[in-house]
């Protein structure tokens, strides 16, 4: 009996160290991720067509989720994620919630950083998404590669090509930069 309380005791800081329901886990920490702070423009290609985005990126829910948001300056997608980290599974997690449809939000991407990449794959079941993410420490810019997967010949077909760089348009928000620069207002008309 004695040795078994003496097992208990030792066993007592494990288990009070554990995960679960209830737990308030120690904030999220990514030097990686602390890249993404701040504003962002982004640039490239969705299928065929050109897009622009603004972004802005900060941590959220008591530094548990980096959360990235962002908008189509001159259409309409708009796309929220939250960036984890699951402890139990030691992986990040993404969750993405957008404009399209609730449908993408039924499903969380799982991904691993691998030095300045992290790659998330989404098994929607549609078809699998792939993003890579890519901080280049150099441009200070990250390179965004969305994929999905050919379920007949398991290849992954580029489906967007994103560049995020630093600033934006208007802050929080996200207002669009004006097509053109605001007309300078008519002289008053002369009495004649």
């Amino acid at each position: 009996m004695f040795e078994r309380c003496l097992a208990m005791l030792a066993l007592a800081p494990l288990l009070a160290a554990q995960t679960g329901p209830g737990v308030q886990q120690p904030p999220f920490k990514s030097d990686l991720l602390d890249n993404m702070l701040g504003f962002w423009t982004i640039t490239g290609t969705l299928g065929n067509r050109p897009v622009m985005e603004v972004a802005d990126a900060e941590w959220v829910l008591g530094h548990q989720f980096l959360r990235l948001h962002r908008k189509e300056i001159r259409g309409p997608l708009e796309t929220v994620m939250h960036i984890g980290f699951d402890t139990y599974n030691r992986r990040l997690v993404a969750i993405r919630v957008d404009s399209i449809s609730a449908l993408g939000a039924e499903t969380p991407g799982f991904g691993l950083q691998d030095g300045n990449k992290i790659e998330f794959t989404y098994n929607y079941p549609t078809v699998p998404f792939r993003e890579t993410w890519t901080w280049d420490p150099a441009a200070k810019s990250w390179q965004i590669l969305i994929e999905s997967k050919d379920r007949k010949t398991n290849a992954w077909n580029t489906v967007s090509n994103l560049t995020m760089k630093r600033g934006g348009f208007g802050g929080r928000g996200f207002q669009p930069a004006p097509p053109h620069p605001p007309a300078a207002p008519a002289p008053p008309a002369s009495p004649q």
